[in-house]
């Protein structure tokens, strides 16, 4: 393109916002007369509120124009699952947005998701902007990605970007469309839709303070019991004022303060490294969270350990040698397979599905024993037609 790509500055985006149920039916009824599949986009305000919920949805369907809908004001979404429930729904990196979507009663019955399938066509860069920019010639502003989208009213100027966001879906998915037809690749995406469609939400986890970004300084059972009351408290604080819980007090200072182990409410609002916009309005409360932390008998154990846990495969050279020479052998086999097929290695097979294989291969280790295990773990179906001879014939060759 000589003149280079088209800037969205030099487009219009028509859209409506809908604000309340009344509003949404009508909108409804107007996608329902549409023609084609559904573009459908959400945005959250992740970092800045304490859940992850949408607050806007966009909708574009050809025939019917793009809207945007607030969810703040509208009690329900039905009229609107009830329009498009049967059509297909054009997401990108639609296991992103499927969780708040379902929040509000959304779900669809078949996806497109243009992102995923750009990994599977081996696409350099897979971000909505990038494909825009390489399929259709469209430059995507992206300043607003990471804004705040809790606050009201939205800026105009954002709408302007949420809505650029769903209109070039249909457009974009027909482009992907053709460039897997060209590499025969239709039937891995749609099966690879169809696992992100279905993939079911993760059980909640029993002790999520130990996810504290820097938590693994902390080497003693007393330092862990302040992070975990810190933690606690922090997010009893975060749900009551509906904000994200770093926005009071990082992970970096629940860290520092557990390591310090203050003697009193002055050391630690003397304590450089215990930062955050609530650190010192919020004192009492941490500090009663430290002395919790100070004084339970209800000490923290071991991290729990997943009994279907292995070994971690860098120790396997040392301590596992043959696993690690099946894994080897087996990993290079793949990249050249995934190398052919143009697309990355972790989307033709998930790297822990194979190192779970090469930790404990099926007796006897053929194509057929490891194709049922494979579809055991998870592995699609294409993912097993391809990879099960690999595999097998690698590990023929490390035995």
């Amino acid at each position: 393109m000589a003149d280079g790509p088209l800037q969205q500055s030099d487009l219009t985006a028509d859209w409506a916002l809908v604000v309340d149920d009344a509003g949404l039916r009508r909108a409804a009824e107007t996608l329902a007369a549409g023609r084609g599949p559904v573009g459908i986009d959400a945005e959250r305000a992740s970092g800045f509120r304490y859940g992850s919920e949408a607050y806007l949805v966009q909708a574009h369907r050809r025939g019917a124009g793009t809207f945007l809908f607030d969810p703040v004001e509208i009690a329900t979404f039905a009229p609107l699952a009830e329009a498009i429930d049967e059509e297909e729904w054009i997401l990108h990196a639609a296991s992103q947005d499927l969780p708040c979507l379902e929040d509000l009663g959304l779900r669809p019955q078949r996806i497109f998701d243009t992102e995923l399938a750009a990994r599977l066509l081996g696409y350099e860069r897979v971000g909505l902007g990038a494909i825009v920019e390489t399929l259709l010639g469209i430059h995507l502003e992206k300043a607003h990605s990471a804004a705040d989208w809790s606050q009201r009213p939205l800026p105009d100027a954002w709408l302007e970007y949420a809505a650029f966001d769903v209109a070039l879906l249909p457009d974009l998915r027909d482009a992907v469309q053709r460039d897997l037809e060209a590499q025969r690749k239709t039937e891995f995406a749609r099966q690879e839709f169809e696992a992100v469609r279905t993939r079911p939400a993760k059980a909640p986890n029993a002790e999520p303070w130990r996810k504290l970004s820097g938590g693994h300084r902390l080497r003693t059972p007393r330092a862990l019991a302040i992070a975990r009351e810190l933690w606690v408290s922090r997010d009893a604080l975060a749900r009551e004022r509906d904000v994200a819980p770093g926005r009071l007090i990082p992970d970096a200072s629940v860290v520092a303060a557990a390591e310090a182990a203050p003697r009193s409410k002055g050391e630690l609002a003397r304590l450089q490294s215990f930062r955050g916009r609530a650190s010192r309005t919020e004192l009492d409360r941490w500090w009663a969270a430290v002395l919790r932390g100070k004084t339970t008998e209800e000490l923290p154990g071991p991290r729990r350990r997943d009994p279907d846990a292995i070994p971690h495969h860098r120790g396997w050279a040392q301590r596992h040698p043959e696993a690690a020479e099946r894994l080897a052998d087996a990993r290079a086999a793949l990249e050249a397979e995934a190398e052919r097929l143009r697309m990355p290695l972790e989307n033709l097979l998930t790297p822990e599905l194979l190192r779970r294989l090469a930790w404990a291969p099926p007796v006897p280790a053929d194509a057929a024993t490891i194709a049922l295990r494979l579809t055991e773990l998870g592995a699609r179906e294409w993912q097993v037609g391809l990879t099960a001879p690999i595999i097998a014939a690698a590990f023929v060759e490390s035995a």
